[in-house]
């Protein structure tokens, strides 16, 4: 495993006004799990662009080696005939088509102009097997997990004789399961010869399946070292990803908790595509003001219907139970209910339900307080930019104005526009539904003293996290969820991560 299948030198790519990438340097050996690792905006997906081809050969600086030869890739197409395959971390799958489908989609089995049926369903299911997906390939994509859906992106990319697979974040959206079972069959392929790029801000992953790791920030390569010879471990990465070591990965906070500010009691939610199925039992539970309280369950444990359940009833049917702030009674039968009663809630796809990704930062940030900024129907909009550049400074929001697109901001930048949106309409209770997902651990570090800092300002904050360490070095209690019902509560103090899976897992078989 000594011969360089991929060289890259001197890569360098500018965007209006920013430096992206300046004299990268990347060599993966051949049949080796090579991970990069960075922090959100240190370029390692537009580096990974620029080799596949989404940046063609012209609109950078540098040069790419494959196999020894001189690439120069005009598009996708020329890297994947080259035996180059990217999986973004946004999966490019059809929904409505079949498993068959997407796989050869671009690349079909046809006939005289016409597609064989016969032989497109026989190889996909050949090609499915390699990857352990045991669905009929006539599936459509719609009716199978994001677990599975990412299987098939690499069954498509195996239709295509890959022999440098690239998978950005491939296991940001995965739970546990699914992560381990990704992991295991990138092994597979390691085995079979198949070179993999990985990205993932997910170090005890990389750690565990990396053969190299480079490690990139702002824009330039920092090092790359070998997992074994080097003995690298996540504190190290974590030193070259932020520039110094980060001895403690939670700031330090002393709550000062208050009054209640929030109660549910007999909370019951009902499934929207089966009416009969509870998905929230009974569900009980106080926030304090000050307070930092964490919601833990596994997948399915119903965390977000019950967060959503409770933000204007934007999810489920059949709703039931009593809600009070400050100790009285309050209804919430929409959206504008639950903002008018000074609860806010920050989705955890923000890609999809948090922000509009073609608006500016500044139009995001108002999004939720218009009627703040408004006078007669029209918005100030001296005062929206006014405002929007305080939290650009605040929030410390990476991004040359508050007129920048939001979906050109890397994913810890767009996690600070969605809380300044809702902060921006004065809550008094935040629930934050994974804070920190798909972001880097500097990043994260920032989320979390803003966290600390609303609770300071005597808000209640609910977060839900699926990393257990997260919540134990964040939260002041913590609730646990199992199949709807609160099964818990646990004092930061006596929690650990073994009786809070205790818990969570308490009414499974």
């Amino acid at each position: 495993m000594t011969e360089h299948i991929l060289r890259m030198s001197g890569i360098t790519k500018t965007f209006p006004g920013v430096k992206a990438l300046q004299d990268v340097t990347l060599s993966v050996r051949q049949g080796e799990i090579h991970a990069i690792c960075g922090e959100n905006g240190a370029g390692k997906s537009t580096l990974m662009k620029v080799l596949s081809g989404v940046y063609p050969h012209g609109d950078y600086e540098g040069e790419i080696f494959f196999e020894g030869k001189r690439c120069e890739f005009g598009g996708i197409r020329d890297s994947e005939h080259a035996g180059i395959v990217i999986i973004h971390q946004e999966l490019a799958l059809s929904p409505q088509l079949s498993i068959a489908e997407n796989i050869f989609l671009g690349n079909e089995r046809a006939k005289r102009g016409f597609i064989d049926w016969n032989r497109t369903n026989y190889e996909a299911g050949e090609l499915m097997k390699r990857v352990g997906l045991r669905e009929n390939p006539t599936t459509p994509i719609s009716d199978i997990g994001v677990g599975k859906q990412q299987l098939v992106e690499i069954a498509k990319a195996l239709s295509k004789k890959v022999k440098l697979l690239i998978l950005d974040e491939p296991t940001a959206a995965l739970n546990d399961d699914d992560s381990a079972h990704l992991l295991d069959l990138l092994r597979g392929l390691r085995d079979e010869g198949i070179t993999c790029v990985i990205i993932s801000h997910k170090l005890n992953e990389v750690t565990a399946i990396a053969d190299s790791v480079t490690i990139i920030r702002d824009g330039r390569t920092i090092e790359t070292l070998d997992m074994v010879t080097d003995h690298v471990t996540e504190d190290r990465i974590i030193s070259g990803m932020v520039g110094r070591a980060l001895d403690n990965r939670y700031p330090p906070h002393e709550p000062t908790i208050g009054e209640e500010a929030l109660r549910i009691e007999d909370w019951t939610v009902y499934s929207p595509s089966q009416p009969d199925r509870k998905v929230v039992d009974g569900a009980a539970l106080t926030l304090r003001r000050g307070e930092i309280v964490g919601l833990a369950g596994l997948m399915g444990a119903g965390r977000t219907e019950l967060a959503m359940s409770l933000f204007g009833r934007t999810y489920g049917v059949n709703i039931s139970g009593k809600v009070f702030k400050d100790g009285k009674p309050i209804t919430i039968r929409n959206v504008q209910d639950a903002i008018n009663h000074g609860i806010a809630y920050a989705s955890e796809d923000r890609k999809r339900y948090g922000l509009n990704l073609i608006e500016d930062i500044k139009r995001n940030i108002s999004a939720a307080g218009l009627k703040s900024l408004a006078k007669r129907g029209w918005v100030n909009e001296n005062e929206e930019y006014r405002v929007a550049e305080e939290f650009h400074k605040s929030m410390n929001i990476k991004a040359p104005s508050v007129n920048s697109v939001v979906g050109k901001l890397s994913g810890g930048n767009q996690q600070k526009v969605v809380l300044s949106k809702w902060i921006m309409t004065e809550p008094d209770v935040l629930i934050l539904d994974e804070p920190t997902r798909g972001i880097d651990v500097g990043a994260k570090y920032e989320i979390y003293t803003i966290i600390n800092h609303l609770a300071d300002q005597g808000k209640a904050v609910l977060v839900i996290s699926s990393e257990l360490p997260e919540l134990l070095g964040l939260c002041d209690r913590i609730y646990t969820l199992s199949e709807g019902r609160i099964t818990g509560e646990v004092p930061r103090q006596e929690a650990t991560q073994e009786s809070l899976m205790h818990l969570m897992t308490k009414g499974q078989e």
